[in-house]
């Protein structure tokens, strides 16, 4: 089944985001049902939102359950063939969409498909080994990143005990884990190259908390790090592969530490503070202080 307008829906999770998702929604376009988890208890946000926009319907989830969570409250809440996961700091190119429906009709099996990143030095996939890119054919990769993903969920909702995003995973990875998942199942991923998005990258949430932010994301990194790579690979490689990143940041915390440099001391400190909860087997608890 190829995807039309009609049948697919736009996810977007977002969080202290009012400064960026409207361009994302007027990127869209009005036809397309677009359903919003805002990880918050906003009501006056759901309520200006969908005032604004018919073919919006805005969910709160009444916490921050993070990206995986957000995504799957998103998925349980459309009716759809497809859907497009998007980041509220995402923008669509004119033709984009219209770019996804044609190629999807020449692909006659895919579970996920992704636009391509307009910024060439940071592509937003990761090719299988062997496989080429082509700059305009549709080519399979290994994963695509969370921010601008379709779903095939006709096809994914049939498999047997298929999860969709692991909400363990409160920020990062958890598009890698999901994409690694579906290629263990020999189901196919693609990007489609002709269809373009613009990603601002790590603007999704007000810059007047960017320092919490900051603490967040590099808490959040190593725990997801260390979690993935146990899930997949067992405690072991687990740990061979934060070690460096482990030393690192305790060489840096105790270097900032003496330096007086507050801020970056305390970077460090969170990407310690995640690993050690990751490693004790601790749920990925910490949340911006806003």
């Amino acid at each position: 089944m190829s995807i039309t307008r009609q049948n697919l829906s736009v996810i977007i999770v977002s969080y202290r985001s009012d400064h960026v998702i409207k361009n994302c929604i007027d990127s869209i376009g009005s036809e397309i049902e677009i359903v919003v988890i805002d990880n918050s208890n906003n009501f006056e946000f759901k309520k200006k939102i969908e005032l604004e926009y018919k073919n919006v319907k805005c969910i709160l989830s009444k916490e921050n359950l993070g990206m995986g969570a957000g995504n799957n409250l998103g998925i349980k809440n459309v009716n759809k063939d497809f859907a497009l996961i998007l980041n509220p700091d995402v923008t669509l190119e004119n033709n984009c969409l219209d770019e996804i429906i044609k190629a999807s009709k020449e692909i006659e099996n895919f579970a996920v498909i992704a636009p391509i990143s307009s910024k060439d030095k940071y592509p937003n996939y990761i090719l299988e080994k062997g496989h080429n890119f082509d700059p305009v054919k549709p080519f399979q990769v290994k994963s695509v990143d969370g921010y601008a993903m379709l779903l095939n969920l006709k096809k994914l909702k049939k498999i047997n005990d298929f999860n969709f995003f692991d909400e363990n995973f409160f920020l990062y990875l958890e598009n890698e884990d999901l994409c690694k998942r579906i290629i263990e199942i020999e189901e196919n991923i693609y990007i489609f190259p002709k269809s373009k998005i613009h990603h601002q990258g790590g603007k999704a949430v007000d810059p007047k908390y960017k320092n919490e932010i900051e603490y967040l994301r590099n808490w959040h990194w190593m725990w997801s790090k260390f979690y993935f790579n146990k899930k997949h690979y067992g405690y072991l490689i687990a740990l061979l592969k934060v070690f460096k990143n482990f030393v690192s940041a305790k060489i840096k915390f105790f270097y900032y530490l003496i330096t007086l440099n507050t801020f970056k001391r305390k970077i460090y400190e969170m990407r310690i503070l995640g690993l050690l909860s990751s490693m004790r087997g601790k749920n990925s608890y910490y949340r911006p202080k806003l």
